[in-house]
């Protein structure tokens, strides 16, 4: 039989401080029998109302626990009937990874990873921070490898992380999410994490919440209540980094002019030309091209032709992916499995792609890009031809300024050019994969650039009404 005792005396609680006098945690220090006990917490507001919960249950006359935790027997009890957030975030993670997508899987990771240092019910015998971040991301939450073969401090850090989290029902406490949500608002080297960054990780955040809901865990999702300004998020593109015509077709001479040292047949950048031409002239994605395939090509053999889009395979980790590839092969975003986007195929890039097929062919199941070994093109690699390519085009400015800084950036001047040549905003989503509302979002300022051209149109037709 567990003892407990009625006598118990609680200390006033004093900030703890490092050589340099700044405040590192507020414990909280009690005694039950002969029994010293103490927890700390990382803000004073935390630290006197669990204080006070203790003082209060002293004054009715509740008997405490002897033994660790030393808590009053009625929240000793609650405590051992509620779920710990280190239970609740593994049946979170293993409740989405059989239908997320292995990005997803990531951002996940990464998300509860980043929120679980502040859901710590004590800092006694905490881990080294590098190692609690492997343990959490490379093995706890994710639901492959949680059951595989760990270093032995991994396994430690588990087990402390087992004994030493707070209960879920915590979580409806405004300060604690508070301190949550300024976690998520910062990088692992204490820098402002970014807009778009926040944002991905609070959406985690949240639904994790309405699944602790669900569970009856808490009451409600106390996340929408909270007052707290997040940080600004720029969603449009900066004009700076797209391309005209004749830098992009500089950019493309200069990839197709690259080699191996020492291996001149086996190129890295001439196989890479039409890849880069696929983004900059059909707007495709870079995981949309990885995925093109001779199949997906209705060509002439000269002038406008089309691409039926239809797969995706952004690089997500072996780690993440149930092929333990780097890439995860999907449907497209935002669309169902099978369904295809067309694009248009200027001239320009149906040369390119006759060029490619004639001088490369294509793999056994269709792929037009592929490493030099015949596997999937690595992002490694695209990011170092871009980045040679970029360097011998460019003034030393040029290079130094956002401009075409990623291969991404030539997806931006596709759709950026077809704005600007006309093309109706609902005719350049569809191509591109956006609904119209992102479209206007990110593409803002181009569309705002329409606006003189527009005017004299309606000048001119307003005027030519007047002279009828």
């Amino acid at each position: 039989m567990t003892e407990t005792s009625y006598e118990v005396r609680i200390w006033t609680s004093k900030p703890r401080k490092n050589a340099q006098g700044g405040v590192t945690s507020y414990p909280v220090r009690w005694r039950v029998g002969d029994r010293s006990h103490y927890r700390t917490f990382k803000t004073r507001a935390l630290a006197e109302s669990f204080r006070a919960d203790l003082v209060s249950a002293a004054r009715r006359g509740e008997a405490f626990y002897i033994a660790p935790p030393g808590l009053p027997v009625s929240a000793a009890r609650r405590a051992i009937n509620q779920l710990t957030w280190f239970e609740f975030s593994q049946r979170y993670v293993d409740l989405k990874w059989p239908r997320a997508a292995a990005k997803s899987r990531a951002g996940i990771a990464d998300t509860l990873a980043t929120v679980t240092p502040e859901l710590l019910a004590t800092e006694r015998g905490k881990p080294d921070g590098k190692v609690l971040r492997r343990a959490l991301t490379r093995w706890l939450f994710n639901t492959k490898q949680r059951q595989e073969d760990k270093p032995p401090e991994i396994v430690r850090a588990l087990r402390w992380l087992e004994s030493n989290t707070v209960p879920v029902s915590r979580l409806a406490e405004p300060g604690l999410m508070r301190q949550v949500l300024e976690q998520l608002a910062s990088r692992m080297d204490g820098a402002p994490a970014g807009a778009k960054t926040f944002t991905r990780k609070r959406a985690v955040l949240h639904n994790a919440l309405e699944y602790a809901v669900e569970l009856g865990e808490l009451e409600s999702n106390v996340l929408p209540r909270i007052r707290w300004t997040p940080p600004r998020e720029a969603k449009g593109i900066d004009k700076r980094v797209a391309v005209n015509p004749n830098q992009a077709r500089r950019l493309l001479r200069a990839v197709g002019q690259q080699w191996v040292e020492g291996q001149p047949r086996r190129s890295a950048g001439p196989g890479l030309v039409a890849f880069f031409g696929v983004m900059y002239y059909s707007a495709l994605r870079p995981e949309e091209a990885a995925m093109l395939r001779k199949q997906d090509l209705n060509l002439p053999e000269r002038g406008w032709g089309e691409l039926l889009v239809s797969e995706t395979a952004p690089v997500a980790g072996a780690a993440w992916t149930d092929s333990g590839q780097r890439r995860d092969r999907r449907h497209l975003k935002q669309r169902g499995r099978g369904e295809v986007r067309p694009v248009p195929c200027p001239p320009e890039l149906t040369e390119l792609l006759h060029d490619h097929l004639s001088r490369f062919g294509a793999a056994g199941d269709g792929r037009l890009f592929r490493s030099l070994m015949g596997g999937d093109v690595a992002e490694s690699t695209v990011a170092r031809v871009w980045d040679r390519a970029r360097y011998a085009v460019f003034t030393a400015d040029e290079y130094a300024s956002p401009l075409a800084r990623r291969p991404y950036d030539l997806r931006h001047a596709c759709v950026s050019t077809w704005l600007g040549s006309g093309v109706p905003s609902t005719q350049v989503a569809e191509w591109a994969g956006h609904s119209v509302a992102v479209l206007h979002q990110v593409y803002a300022k181009v569309l705002a650039g329409q606006e003189d051209s527009a005017r004299r149109r309606i000048e001119e037709a307003l005027k030519a009404g007047h002279e009828g």
